[in-house]
């Protein structure tokens, strides 16, 4: 016999920073949502038509994520993905916002920006919305795939099953081939 399952509800999903206010200033600014809760050390933001929210908590001890991460890196933990209808408008908004956009980017019809305090998130198009995706060459693909695959990448095979003949050897975490 099973224990009924209980009503869950996805409240928000929380985002720790050094400043909560200020992490939570920018993510209002950015999506035009409102402020429903805050006190110190904590802000939680509701977007206008209702649907789950983003909070954000002080972490005094908060460390910036790696991405794209390497073996040792402080790895994301998440991140989140948010969709749009024109990515190069969405983009000039978010830096204006104080994002910075990604270094490598992974794809052709999403940018990758990180907030002001590091946490990595995720412009898209969605490929069934009107227009055209985004120009990307060929040239511009070759060369992040190169840049990639030259430095210590953590494959999901190795991921999966580490060296057997090292029994020593950790268990790594995944490198994500793309944020989305």
């Amino acid at each position: 016999m099973s224990t009924p399952r209980p009503s869950l509800t996805l409240s928000s999903t929380v985002l720790d920073a050094p400043d909560a206010a200020e992490l939570a200033d920018f993510y209002r600014r950015l999506l035009g949502w409102e402020t429903v809760q805050e006190e110190p050390g904590w802000v939680k933001l509701l977007p206008p038509g209702g649907g789950s929210g983003l909070g954000f908590q002080t972490e005094k001890a908060y460390v910036p994520p790696a991405w794209p991460a390497s073996s040792g890196d402080q790895l994301m933990m998440l991140h989140l993905d948010f969709e749009v209808t024109d990515l190069e408008t969405a983009v000039a908004h978010a830096d204006a916002e104080g994002a910075t956009p990604a270094e490598f980017q992974p794809q052709h019809d999403v940018r990758v920006l990180f907030d002001p305090v590091g946490h990595p998130f995720c412009l898209f198009v969605n490929e069934e919305a009107p227009g055209e995706p985004p120009a990307i060459s060929p040239e511009w693909v070759a060369e992040q795939t190169r840049e990639i695959a030259e430095q210590d990448r953590l494959t999901v095979q190795d991921a999966v099953a580490p060296n057997p003949s090292d029994p020593a050897a950790p268990a790594r975490q995944a490198e994500p081939d793309t944020l989305s």
